[in-house]
């Protein structure tokens, strides 16, 4: 930079009870009054955040991306081959056992819809 301060402009979002509410119905959660509160906090400051960001200056910054192809089709750090691993029989008796319900080998849990 050449002496010019950056301009930064900063917009202050507050998001309305209806669009928590409109959020925990598509998150399918139930929420109290005091968490509809809590959660318009939240989600404003997460927002006002991200106008902060894009106050930032990244002039002569060059992009990042990352080519999933490369990752996927080349062996390197970010990828690696799914392999099966052998099973341990000890184990797996051990953490079926604990469970409070199952069904032979299987582990019954609570429907989520």
């Amino acid at each position: 930079m050449t002496g010019n301060a950056p301009v930064i402009i900063y917009i202050v979002f507050m998001i309305s009870k209806e669009d928590v509410k409109k959020i925990a119905k598509l998150a399918r959660l139930g929420i109290s009054e005091k968490e509809e509160e809590k959660f318009q906090k939240d989600l404003s400051s997460i927002l006002d955040y991200f106008s902060i960001l894009n106050g930032v200056d990244v002039f002569g910054v060059e992009p990042f991306s990352q080519n999933i192809e490369k990752t996927v089709d080349k062996k390197n750090e970010y990828a690696r081959e799914d392999e099966a691993k052998s099973e341990n029989p000890d184990l797996t008796d051990k953490l079926i056992g604990q469970a409070p319900e199952k069904t032979g080998r299987h582990i019954r849990v609570k429907a989520i819809f």
